[in-house]
């Protein structure tokens, strides 16, 4: 008997928790990119978060698109956890997954195009991303003779919760040494806290309708994805970011950011 929901609510509340996370950290991309092109600079953005944050990303979707679309991936998954689990990864997944890494690498582009100052992306920060590339194509060396796809796309998931642990440390501390918030979106923060609760209580709900934890476990990352996104983004509100955001969105009518908006996709698309 294939995997199945028990209860049709909780199966429609699985589904609008799943696209809330999905619309809350969609839009926590936005403000960042906004005030980069408000500014026309790039200064106070910490270039190695953007970096890793695609890092984290891409890997990301590689886990997502897998799980979701890949049949023998989730017969492995089955295999390893009952036929009876809900595979642990829902469309919104995916779809935040491929929103992420456009928008990230709008940033990154914004990157290279806006004022820098004199930031530049750290050793460090190449070599951590660089170096999960080289472990992704090592662990994909080793899976592909005895095709341990679900062993492998699993990999990508440990890479991206790493990366999402490590990735707001360089911003933290840039902050922290400018004393200053300044250039760095802390609206992206309020969007991200929101997003990472949402993601959780979707666990939550498929845990309880299935009467198992298999699918915390069974998608480990995820889970620490949301626990670490609400750590961190706590910490960021913690440091003042309330004001920083106030102050934010007052200069930020709605009207003027959705053309700001269409100004910059109508010129990254040329």
């Amino acid at each position: 008997m294939g995997a199945e929901w028990n209860s049709f609510p909780l199966q429609v509340l699985y589904q609008v928790l799943g696209w809330f996370a999905f619309g809350t950290w969609s839009c926590s991309f936005y403000p960042q990119v906004i005030l980069n092109f408000r500014r026309k600079s790039v200064v106070g953005l910490n270039f190695d978060f953007v970096v890793l944050n695609l890092t984290k990303h891409s890997s990301y979707l590689i886990y997502n698109a897998c799980m979701y679309f890949v049949p023998v991936v989730q017969y492995q998954y089955h295999l390893k956890y009952g036929f009876s689990e809900l595979i642990p990864v829902a469309a919104s997944d995916v779809a935040f997954s491929i929103h992420a890494v456009l928008l990230t690498w709008l940033t990154a582009y914004q990157v290279l195009i806006y004022e820098r100052g004199d930031q530049r992306l750290s050793i460090v920060a190449g070599v951590i991303s660089g170096g999960a590339w080289v472990a992704a194509a090592i662990c994909l060396i080793v899976a592909w003779p005895e095709g341990r796809w679900l062993w492998l796309v699993s990999g990508f998931n440990l890479i991206q919760v790493v990366m999402t642990l490590i990735k707001y440390i360089p911003q933290a501390w840039m902050n922290y040494q400018r004393k200053s918030t300044v250039g760095w979106s802390i609206g992206n923060i309020l969007l991200d806290l929101s997003g990472g609760v949402g993601n959780f209580l979707q666990m939550g709900v498929q845990s309880i309708d299935q009467g198992s934890t298999q699918n915390f476990s069974g998608n480990i990352g995820k889970l620490l994805l949301s626990l670490i996104v609400i750590a961190f983004d706590l910490f960021f509100m913690k440091r003042g970011g309330k004001a920083a955001a106030k102050a934010e969105v007052e200069s930020s009518p709605l009207l003027s950011n959705v053309i700001i908006l269409f100004i910059i996709f109508s010129r990254a698309a040329k």
